[in-house]
């Protein structure tokens, strides 16, 4: 059975209000000034993808390969990413996460689940392992849908 308008009218309300919300807690704090936000998004998204050529990473994160060569541009130049020469194409370079990525991506990652978990202090387990099940439906419902519309195709509805 579909959800009723109003249902996805507040859902939709709710996740704009989520998302703010998600970005001032987790940019607040010592890792602000290591990275901004969306270079920590490419950089998260690089490591969980693995070593890739821009242009998948660019599908994978449903972006512009413009805007995403400027943030590797960046990550590059702080050592953090690390360009190579693709061996089935010369002219094209593969991208990884280096070490001294991978350090920074631990520091900032420890900063955030030390606040997060002092957030969900009055929470228990179960509490937070349902919001969990629902925010990772919710991702891949989001991004699958993104995801296709990113590469022209057609999204089937999930069950």
């Amino acid at each position: 059975m579909a959800v009723h308008t109003e249902t996805a009218e507040l859902l939709m309300e709710e996740v704009f209000r989520f998302g703010r919300a998600l970005r001032v807690a987790v940019s607040t704090g010592d890792d602000r000034t290591e990275l901004p936000a969306a270079l920590v998004g490419v950089l998260g998204t690089l490591a969980t993808h693995g070593e890739c050529r821009q242009s998948e990473l660019a599908n994978a994160m449903c972006t512009s390969q413009s805007v995403l060569s400027r943030q590797l541009a960046e990550l590059v130049d702080a050592g953090h990413v690390v360009r190579t020469p693709d061996p089935d194409d010369r002219r094209a370079t593969r991208v990884r996460v280096s070490d001294a990525g991978l350090a920074c991506l631990d520091r900032i990652k420890e900063h955030r689940v030390a606040r997060l978990s002092r957030m969900l202090g009055d929470w228990d387990e179960d509490q937070a392992n349902a919001a969990l099940d629902s925010i990772r439906r919710l991702t891949t419902t989001f991004t699958d849908e993104a995801q296709a519309r990113h590469s022209g195709q057609r999204v089937l509805s999930h069950n």
